[in-house]
């Protein structure tokens, strides 16, 4: 099986200028803990996730209003789409993350999750 057919096609992006505090209201309001980072093409360039943020937040002199460029990962492990579902899950555990981007000919398509693995193999083996 390949991912193309389990990634959550309807995935929000948020673009390396947005200020964190709106990136952090939009990921409660999704009820989820990461989000693929986007510059202004649309063009994957990094990844945060709601740890990074709070970690920044505790540091003296961070503010809200900076930008999400300021705490996202820029080093971001992708998958692509027509990539096997056991390597993809394999590459999720090896970097202990919880979500991956996933491209098509570079270009962002969707977003595979430990929750989306989980969900396909329960559904399929039982």
């Amino acid at each position: 099986m390949i991912i193309n057919e389990i990634i959550k096609p309807n995935f929000h992006t948020v673009n390396i200028n947005d200020p964190i505090d709106n990136v952090l209201t939009l990921m409660g309001n999704l009820n989820i803990n990461g989000m693929p980072v986007v510059d202004d093409n649309s063009k994957l360039v990094g990844m945060v996730v709601k740890a990074d943020i709070y970690r920044f937040m505790m540091q003296p002199g961070h503010y809200s209003s900076c930008p999400v460029e300021w705490v996202m990962s820029k080093s971001v492990i992708t998958a692509q789409a027509n990539e096997d579902l056991i390597t993809v899950a394999n590459r999720l555990r090896k970097n202990e993350i919880i979500a991956m981007p996933v491209l098509q000919d570079e270009k962002l398509v969707g977003i595979i999750t430990i929750e989306n693995l989980l969900d396909y193999f329960l559904t399929n083996n039982n």
